[in-house]
């Protein structure tokens, strides 16, 4: 079974501006994390509907290949994921239901690391991440995350709907 744990939790209220790290963060069903710019009364208009803004999670494990290979090193929050896990690969969960603790997910698409982030991060930021920059989810139960909290793959449906 694809497994891990949450290693930290980042969020920030405004587009653009810093991260902070918290302990713990209400997930709401289709809206996001409360108090994040993604949270959907943060977004603007147009992109409320849009799949994939709920949630965002990266590998810590990916961060650490980008320092050894590429000699970059992203500081708390840097890299602009809500959610830094470690142990579990991110990537085959695209199209699948997992679970934060007790708030179930779907994973959307590869979060890949944009033009964006590289102005916020040192060169070469953006093509050390390619192909592991993080999981664009939607959240599809609500509840609280927390830093050490589980993270895996759901395997069936009685999990699916177990809360």
């Amino acid at each position: 079974m694809n497994e891990g744990s949450v290693e930290a939790i980042f969020i920030g209220p405004v587009q653009g501006g810093p991260l902070g790290e918290v302990r713990e963060v209400a997930a709401v069903a289709g809206e996001g994390l409360e108090g994040d710019r993604k949270h959907i009364d943060a977004l603007p208009p147009r992109k409320r509907g849009e799949s994939g803004r709920n949630l965002t999670l990266i590998e810590s494990e990916a961060l650490e290949a980008l320092a050894e290979e590429h000699g970059i090193e992203l500081g708390p929050g840097e890299a602009r994921r809500q959610i830094y896990t470690r142990g579990i690969r991110l990537n085959p969960l695209v199209g699948k239901r997992f679970r934060v603790g007790g708030v179930e997910c779907v994973g959307v698409e590869l979060c890949e690391p944009c033009a964006h982030l590289q102005s916020l991060t040192p060169p070469g930021t953006m093509r050390g991440l390619v192909h592991r920059g993080g999981l664009r989810a939607d959240i599809l139960t609500s509840g609280t995350i927390r830093a050490g909290d589980p993270v895996r793959e759901v395997t069936d449906r009685a999990e699916a709907t177990a809360s």
